[in-house]
């Protein structure tokens, strides 16, 4: 792939980003239409008027690749090559309560391997970006992880699955492993952006189980990118379709899979 290939794919994606972004923003303070999918999984309408934008300009763009997104717009490509993956609205629930967390995230997977990957802040318009081998920045500049090398030095986020109220005792076991190894733990709300904070230092790790390829798609290459590991819980190959996702500087990662494991394993007995 031409280097011009991939400054056109990066140079759609921000237009896309970009473009949902200014919607987010407008209808910031608007009064919200919101949907439930599920008990406490919900859409708003401003979700499906960005996957809107997002799908247009990409087709407009690049009409033979598929498009795989959260909402309703999935389409099958043409070529049968390339593929975006999109979370038109990262953060629903912050951002149908005014709480200002949310993200979009695009990615580009060629031949099953994301290439490139996206995630726009529009509230603090801060755009981290990755492109396969080539690193990943904030708003231009290079980022790397922390330096931080113990778990009990570490800030760690997480997030619960939607079916938290059905599962909880599993999905508090690992929180309680984590909490009484690690400096601290947050609960932000938006996959794709705590994955980002891992990879520019903010954070030093982060774990999640159910998150779907919409969530962690960019995020995840920008990790990786940036200098950070991915993985699942057992410290295997981190995968798209996959129900366990575990970030971090590389340097903790090690330890972070020993506490998930041995929670795990608690759990079970």
């Amino acid at each position: 792939m031409s280097d011009n290939s991939l400054t056109t794919f990066l140079s759609v994606a921000w237009e896309s980003a970009s473009a949902a972004g200014e919607i987010i923003r407008a209808r910031w303070q608007e009064p919200r239409s919101i949907e439930y999918k599920g008990a406490i999984d919900l859409v708003t309408s401003v979700d499906r008027e960005s996957e809107q934008k997002i799908v247009e300009i990409l087709q407009h763009h690049f009409p033979g690749h598929a498009i795989l997104a959260e909402e309703e717009m999935t389409t099958e490509g043409k070529t049968g090559e390339y593929r975006w993956i999109i979370d038109p609205l990262d953060g629903t629930t912050n951002f149908a309560h005014g709480y200002p967390h949310v993200a979009v995230s695009i990615a580009l997977e060629k031949s099953d391997e994301v290439i490139l990957g996206l995630v726009y802040d529009p509230l603090r318009r801060e755009c981290f970006r990755a492109v396969k081998g080539q690193g990943a920045t904030l708003n231009g500049a290079p980022i790397r992880p922390s330096a931080t090398g113990e778990l009990e030095k570490s800030l760690l986020a997480t997030g619960f699955p939607y079916d938290r109220r059905e599962n909880a005792d599993q999905y508090l076991a690992f929180f309680k492993a984590f909490l009484t190894r690690c400096q601290g733990i947050r609960r932000n709300g938006a996959a794709a952006l705590d994955l980002c904070y891992v990879a520019s230092g903010r954070l030093d790790g982060f774990w999640e189980l159910k998150l779907k390829p919409w969530d962690v798609a960019a995020g995840a290459l920008i990790v990786t990118e940036a200098g950070g590991s991915m993985s699942d819980f057992s410290g295997a190959r981190f995968s798209l379709d996959g129900n366990e996702t575990l970030a971090s500087n590389s340097l903790i990662h090690p330890e972070m899979v020993d506490v998930l494991s041995s929670a795990a394993r608690l759990h079970i007995d």
